[in-house]
């Protein structure tokens, strides 16, 4: 039985040093995630939430730590005649240990009071936008169902003229405490009442036109500020535009989240922007003027002579607006590609192959061949 059994340091993922503190907050973890609440019906989960009981049980006590870290699991088998003659989990007081470390899993542990002012839920929806309306921000108008205290019976959700009453089952509390068998044995647990829904109180005579939920759902229109420099997948939170709170708590929140469309020339990565610009052969070549597109519209800009395809420039100050301070913007990179004519006329192409001869004859063209012209090469490209 010892060999089949991991070592509980190991379980629980803490150094062998660990302390109380580092224990206890390893168990929690694990407690959480494969708590058998959390998983009804999953076996491996409920496995896994005995293994790591079952550790903490042991390294938690000072002396069957001790036990352990001097015999292995061996110390409670019953094999060891120092071990202490096995060790008996079912004996164990678990209580205050699970309500310690669960109470989180109720909406906060044993104090809180049920029946007090909650924030209501967030919403979530999502609005498209275009490029530059992300960049320099927009405002937008929505419409979405959201809900409002039900005129009819004030929110109660009792028909008007009744009143609610209180749990039998909780007695007003909310919770009940649940008794199941456990590895350790019988184990309390702390639970949402079924019948009132942790509320605490029972309504018997519902709302006929809020039928008990004491809210009643309208569209209604909200506007978005998108701010300037925003991204596609960001959110924007309007406080208070979510779910109703419970017993006089706030409303939740909405939270927008923005989709921006693709722009047909632009790339964005952070704040800068990227693109293209096609230059021709003689502008590469000899240098010229190019007229390059922004988010600011059009600008002029002088390519040097000797120009390289792929060359990229930088346009400081002319990418995206930064969302904390509009007024600080990313740059624009644009990568200049030379453009190669797919279609000559027969006066260019001879003008290309005289250009070919004069620069290192690429071409590999007989000299000789080289039609007469009137003008030169240099003098067509002027």
């Amino acid at each position: 039985m010892a060999d089949s059994k991991r070592d509980y340091y190991e379980v629980l993922g803490v150094d062998k040093s660990a302390d109380d503190a580092a224990l206890k907050k390893a168990y929690r973890e694990m407690a959480k995630k494969y708590h058998p609440d959390m998983h009804p019906g999953d076996k491996d989960a409920e496995a896994k939430f005995k293994e790591a009981s079952e550790a903490y049980a042991v390294l938690s006590d000072p002396d069957k730590r001790r036990q352990y870290d001097q015999f292995g699991h061996a110390a409670f088998d019953g094999g060891m005649g120092g071990g202490g003659g096995g060790f008996d989990f079912s004996g164990m007081d678990f209580s205050d240990l699970f309500g310690d470390i669960f109470g989180d899993f109720f909406g906060g542990g044993r104090s809180r009071n049920p029946n007090g002012p909650m924030k209501g839920s967030n919403i979530r929806t999502s609005i498209r936008i275009k490029f530059e309306e992300a960049a320099f921000g927009c405002e937008k108008e929505i419409e979405l169902p959201l809900k409002d205290p039900c005129p009819t019976c004030s929110g109660s959700g009792a028909k008007p003229g009744t009143s609610k009453t209180t749990c039998s089952k909780c007695g007003g509390k909310g919770r009940v405490m649940m008794t199941q068998q456990s590895f350790f044995g019988m184990v309390q647990n702390v639970t949402t009442c079924p019948d009132c829904g942790g509320s605490g109180q029972i309504i018997k005579d519902k709302c006929p036109d809020c039928r008990g939920t004491g809210y009643v759902q309208k569209k209604k229109k909200i506007q978005v500020s998108v701010p300037a420099g925003i991204d596609n997948g960001q959110s924007i939170r309007i406080r208070e535009k979510g779910e109703p709170g419970v017993n006089g708590g706030p409303r939740g929140d909405l939270l927008v989240e923005v989709i921006v469309d693709q722009h047909k020339d632009f790339t964005r990565n952070g704040y800068d922007l990227y693109s293209q610009c096609m230059i021709s052969f003689p502008v590469a070549t000899l240098g010229g003027e190019v007229i390059i597109e922004t988010l600011d519209g059009r600008v002029s800009y002088e390519v040097k002579a000797g120009t390289q395809s792929g060359t990229r420039i930088r346009l400081r100050g002319k990418g995206v607006p930064s969302l904390r301070n509009k007024a600080t913007r990313g740059d624009h990179y644009v990568t200049l590609v030379v453009e190669v004519p797919t279609s000559l006329s027969k006066d260019a192409k001879e003008a290309l192959k005289e250009y070919d001869l004069l620069s290192g004859n690429s071409l590999g063209s007989d000299p000789s061949s080289a039609p007469k012209k009137k003008k030169s090469f240099r003098d067509r490209m002027k």
